[in-house]
């Protein structure tokens, strides 16, 4: 998990690698995930000198720049995969509300692994009558082999906007790792234990990490 974590981190500060003014396109999910990233990693580097007294303001920026653009309830619901039909509907929204939550800090976490790395994204496909979509791209390094990534994006049937709701890293898709590692507990254990793991992993502080860690 900790290799999944340094590759989330990886992905999420690569691609953050421009400034942006204009406004994010939502109609276009390969200008999207590259909107989104710009304008997430412009509000990183006008905030550096807070983060780096209080990493915590990494939440914030996930939350007020990364978030609004990944569909955070269709992920958490495919994290649920087939025990989705046996959580009780009251427990549902609270599994979504702390897996938003976890989402934020899980970001806020890789984000502590920034440095200087820099994407290349595909050319952008034909998307028309599509549903979704996969934007792919190479994150470069020059003090590590390059990584191809995958941007999962939906498009949602009552707005038509897209929204992210998986990075998929060298092969390992995030979603498929949170539904591997939840799957056991929540068969043996339920949606309780669940968000009792989450909440515990929001409860921790986000911190910055060396570069030389990261690298492990």
């Amino acid at each position: 998990m900790k290799k999944l974590s340094v590759v989330i981190g990886l992905w999420v500060c690569a691609v953050f690698g421009a400034n942006a003014d204009s406004a994010i396109n939502e109609q276009n999910p390969y200008e999207l995930v590259e909107d989104v990233a710009m304008r997430t990693f412009d509000r990183m580097k006008a905030n550096q000198t807070q983060i780096e007294k209080n990493p915590e303001v990494l939440r914030t920026i996930m939350e007020e720049e990364l978030l609004p653009h990944i569909d955070y309830q269709f992920a958490a619901f495919m994290v649920l995969g087939k025990h989705f039909k046996s959580v009780p509907k009251a427990k549902l929204s609270e599994y979504v509300s702390v897996f938003r939550q976890y989402l934020i800090t899980t970001y806020a976490v890789a984000m502590g692994y920034y440095d200087n790395q820099t994407v290349e994204f595909e050319p952008e496909a034909s998307f028309e009558d599509k549903k979704s979509v996969t934007v792919r791209a190479i994150v470069k390094d020059p003090q590590r082999p390059e990584i191809n990534i995958a941007f999962k994006v939906r498009k949602d049937s009552r707005t038509n906007e897209w929204k992210a709701y998986d990075m998929v890293a060298e092969g390992i898709s995030m979603l498929n790792s949170k539904r591997s590692e939840f799957e056991s507990i929540l068969r043996q254990q339920g949606i309780d234990q669940v968000i009792a793991l989450m909440n515990d992993k929001i409860s921790r502080p986000v911190q910055l990490k060396e570069r030389e860690e990261s690298a492990e």
